[in-house]
């Protein structure tokens, strides 16, 4: 599954080719994904203008005038940008045509990941509006958790997901006490902020 900073890298891998380029069109030849590509999107972006290509947590946003196109790669996906002669193959889902004879191609052999669209600001969006900060920024540091223990817990089954707390940057690892669920235990050790699992007795 591609974690954090490997979304990272596809962002910065793919944005130069795509900023201030127009969306000649979408090619969709699966919409079922994780949740169903929306019905019209393609003439919606048809023409559209890409202003950037930004990343919330492990959400990319190709942001357009009409608004933000979300996408997330889920367990098997990825984007490259080929020419758009190159050879279509089974799990390639989608390709946002591009100036120059270009295409951005989506491939998904599980079928996990996502293309979805926002109208409005994508922080405003259910999947982005309750995360926690994010951890590449600048501004991530220990005052974020000023006044907060800087010890966590987080169990498997609690309703708390550990990106509400702070975007981690990759797996949890689970440590199972005898006779209890799986616990999810998260240390991370960053510009002086400390979030480490409890002491195990």
């Amino acid at each position: 599954m591609p974690e954090l900073p490997e979304v990272e890298t596809v962002r910065i891998g793919i944005s130069p080719h795509l900023t201030n380029k127009h969306i000649q069109s979408l090619i969709v030849r699966q919409r079922q994904l994780r949740w169903p590509i929306p019905e019209g999107l393609e003439s919606q972006v048809a023409g559209a203008k890409i202003h950037s290509v930004t990343r919330r947590a492990k959400y990319l946003l190709i942001n357009i005038t009409q608004g933000t196109i979300i996408v997330h790669l889920g367990m098997s996906g990825s984007l490259r940008i080929v020419p758009i002669t190159s050879p279509v193959y089974a799990h390639d889902h989608y390709d946002m045509i591009l100036p120059d004879n270009q295409c951005l191609r989506y491939r998904d052999p599980r079928r996990f990941g996502a293309l979805l669209w926002h109208p409005a600001s994508p922080e405003t969006h259910p999947l982005l509006s309750n995360l926690g900060p994010e951890p590449l920024e600048p501004g991530f540091n220990g005052s974020i958790q000023e006044g907060r223990s800087p010890r966590y817990l987080i169990r498997a089954d609690s309703r708390l997901k550990p990106d509400q707390v702070v975007f981690w940057f990759g797996n949890g690892i689970y440590f199972p006490r005898l006779g209890e669920p799986p616990e999810l235990y998260v240390g991370l050790e960053l510009d002086g902020l400390i979030i480490a699992p409890p002491t195990l007795s």
